[in-house]
């Protein structure tokens, strides 16, 4: 008889890249700009619907999430049978993966970009086809051209993560048309609501006319839903329905159904924060430049700067300051906007650095 150790893992384990995510702030909690969250505590909306779920605790939450389905149709326009809610998008980005790809099937995305995917797809069992980014941005030519007859699935980050950079509605057009229509093309708008450029297109609507195209949502971000875990896809009714097949039963709580419900139903008063950021990324942005930093334009909640190998000492000197950031070695910094004392401090640590 052999001796064994104990269970049989993957052997390619050790090759797994792993998702680092951002660290915490060592002092004031709104001085923590690495995870891309929203800096402001919950509605007040939210947590009365947070608190009426306490009762229920010894319940199974609506395994079909029907009525955040249902405000979600409402608002999106679209049939509540191409929703398909998840515990957070990146739960809905394994299930689709699973649903579409495995052994011998490639995964294609542009890197740098949201680093789930390779690990997701890894997970799968596929192959990830990473295509550099062309000026900080989607290279959709580029990945048109890296489709193969094993490509089946396309994630378009948009606007991207870490870059902030965004796709506009003529190259993904003329991208579209280019992707074999047997390609889930999977646009992943997280960061859907603090876009500003009216070239840009809304993701729901090219899907409607698209039957290959599906987007991911997520509450996380704008409606600052992050400890919650809850997003969506927007798919077509195979799609959907293949995702409702691999995903987790009653994975969406029923704290989390109730928080999203009261966030769709905040509307201005969610609005205004949402906007308090995209005005915060304009003067940030501004002043960096003015400081002489090159970055390019974000869409996002956060801004994007191209370091090399300076990344770890810049982050280090962020962290002096009390400022956690999100690098990425040897490539760039990521800075989520924060409140505006939070992001005076970084300004201040920003340009010194330059001078």
């Amino acid at each position: 008889m052999s001796m064994v150790s104990g269970p049989r893992l993957r052997v390619d384990l050790s090759t797994l890249p792993r998702y680092i995510p951002g660290r915490a702030a060592v002092g004031d909690p709104e001085y923590k700009l690495s995870s891309n969250e929203l800096p402001y505590e919950p509605l007040p909306s939210v947590r009365e619907a947070v608190r009426a779920e306490l009762g229920q605790f010894h319940r199974y939450p609506d395994p079909g999430s029907t009525e955040l389905v249902a405000a979600l149709a409402e608002r999106l326009r679209v049939p509540g049978e191409h929703i398909v809610p998840g515990t957070g998008s990146v739960a809905v980005t394994h299930h689709l993966v699973r649903a579409v790809a495995g052994e011998g099937d490639e995964v294609l995305f542009a890197w740098r970009s949201f680093e789930a995917y390779p690990l997701i797809t890894w997970a799968a069992g596929a192959t990830p086809v990473q295509v550099p980014l062309a000026a900080e941005g989607h290279d959709l030519d580029a990945m048109a051209d890296a489709v193969t007859g094993r490509t089946r699935l396309i994630f378009v980050c948009n606007p991207n993560n870490p870059t902030g950079t965004p796709v506009r509605r003529a190259e993904l057009d003329r991208f579209l048309d280019r992707v074999p229509r047997d390609v889930l093309v999977v646009l992943d708008e997280a960061y859907r609501e603090f876009v500003r450029d009216p070239e840009v297109p809304d993701g729901i609507e090219v899907h409607l006319r698209h039957p290959h195209v599906a987007v991911l949502r997520t509450f996380s971000k704008a409606y600052g839903l992050a400890r919650l875990r809850v997003g969506y896809a927007v798919a077509h009714p195979p799609v959907a329905a293949a995702l409702r097949a691999c995903a987790v039963p009653f994975g969406v709580s029923g704290p989390a159904q109730a928080a999203a419900l009261a966030s769709l139903r905040a509307g201005s008063e969610l609005d205004e924060r949402v906007e308090r950021i995209v005005r915060e990324r304009e003067r940030v942005g501004g002043e960096l430049r003015a400081q002489g930093w090159q970055l390019p334009h974000s869409e996002a909640n956060f801004v994007w700067l191209r370091l090399g190998r300076r990344t770890a000492a810049f982050t280090a000197v962020c962290e002096d300051a009390g400022l956690m950031v999100r690098p990425y070695p040897d490539e760039g910094v990521r800075i989520t906007i924060g409140t505006p004392a939070a992001n005076d401090r970084f300004l201040k640590v920003a340009g010194a650095w330059q001078h």
